[in-house]
């Protein structure tokens, strides 16, 4: 579907209501041709979650949620650990 719409004086575009709020991505393929999509962004500060080492760590943290507890010797840890 194609829409025509006027560039106002501040030089925005208006995409409508349905589309408020989202974040797009204007790529300008050749002077005066735009191609513009709706997007979703990641945070730099979160990007390293979509890291293949960092998702594949949280896969198996998220795995090991759904496991029963086990019962674990603390003073044979504490010994491990050296803390005694």
């Amino acid at each position: 579907m194609k829409t025509v719409k006027q560039i106002g004086a501040s030089g925005q575009i208006s995409l409508g209501k349905e589309f408020a709020g989202r974040t797009v991505v204007v790529d300008s393929r050749e002077p005066g041709v735009w191609v513009i999509k709706t997007a979703q962004t990641i945070p730099d500060s979160e990007l390293w979650l979509h890291q293949p080492e960092a998702a594949a760590r949280l896969d198996r943290a998220m795995a090991a949620m759904d496991q029963p507890p086990i019962s674990a010797d603390l003073d044979a840890l504490e010994q491990h650990l050296g803390m005694l």
